[in-house]
């Protein structure tokens, strides 16, 4: 039998990003790629992004938090299930603050009185082997990609993952599905890349459409928000607070001037919990 099988799961959303979380802290086993890709299919619990729970490596942490796409391969980041594993862990412990570890290092979490959940995604990285890049592209802020210079620069960012933001006239325009399945592979991106198409529409809000590499479409991605809002204010489009809204809602964005850290705070909800049957994962052999 799958050593998953008969493991509690719970099944949430943040903003409509759809959150698989399995707390695997009581007895940790391995997450395959191809169990990810069983458990992720339509008919059975369709998700964009699994957080799994691993028990804690850092003295003062909750858990040390893995991260799959729908597609098995793994992510160092994921803003809206950061979001999401924190209001439970404030549900299992009845304290409104959570620290977790990742491989893009540590999360603070502050679950708020209202339910909106707050998450310190850490600090940006601009230089390019950090993103990373292929190659030394030069000032990482605003890139021509080869292939898709009709778009206009892009600016190139890691939120603990790589993001290429365009900034377009109309976001709600842009044919996401077609360039960002293009641009996700593009050969400037050795581990892919997440691609948003971003417009303003007002001083201090952005419309944000965003392909994640490993997931395709979704409707909301934290780390993508969050990365467009730094991009934003570090090509002048904005100051250092903005409101993203996603097709899934707005995400508040606030890129901290005192230690470059940048805040992500929106909602997260719940939508079922059950166990993983030995049928669900008949398929990850």
């Amino acid at each position: 039998m799958n050593p998953l099988a008969n493991r509690p799961f719970v099944k949430m959303n943040g903003l409509g990003n759809e959150i698989l979380v399995l707390d695997l802290r009581a007895d940790p086993v391995e997450v395959p790629a191809a169990a990810a890709r069983a458990l992720a299919r339509p008919s059975v619990l369709p998700f964009d992004q699994a957080m799994v729970l691993y028990p804690p490596r850092r003295a003062g942490t909750a858990a040390f938090v893995r991260i799959l796409n729908s597609d098995g391969s793994f992510s160092a980041a994921c803003g809206n299930g950061t979001r999401c594993i924190a209001a439970l862990e404030a549900e299992r412990t009845g304290a409104p603050h959570a620290l977790f570890e990742s491989e893009a290092g540590l999360l603070d979490c502050h679950v708020r009185p209202d339910g909106q959940v707050e998450v310190d995604m850490g600090a940006p990285r601009f230089d390019w082997r950090d993103i990373p890049l292929a190659r030394d592209v030069g000032e990482t802020a605003q890139v021509i990609v080869p292939g898709f210079e009709a778009l206009g620069p892009a600016s190139l960012v890691s939120m603990g993952n790589p993001h290429t933001v365009f900034f377009v006239p109309d976001a709600d325009a842009v044919d996401v599905e077609k360039l960002g399945a293009a641009l996700e592979h593009h050969p400037l991106f050795p581990e892919r890349a997440n691609i948003s198409f971003a417009s303003l529409t007002a001083p201090d809000r952005i419309l944000l459409h965003v392909w994640e590499r490993g997931a395709g479409r979704t409707r909301a991605c934290g780390t993508a928000a969050c990365a467009t809002g730094v991009s934003a204010a570090r090509t002048g489009r904005t100051g250092r607070s903005v409101t993203v809204t996603l097709p899934g809602g707005d995400l508040e964005i606030s890129w901290r001037e005192a230690d470059g850290h940048v805040l992500m705070t929106g909602p997260v909800e719940h939508e079922f919990s059950g166990t993983l049957s030995p049928a669900m994962l008949e398929e990850a052999a």
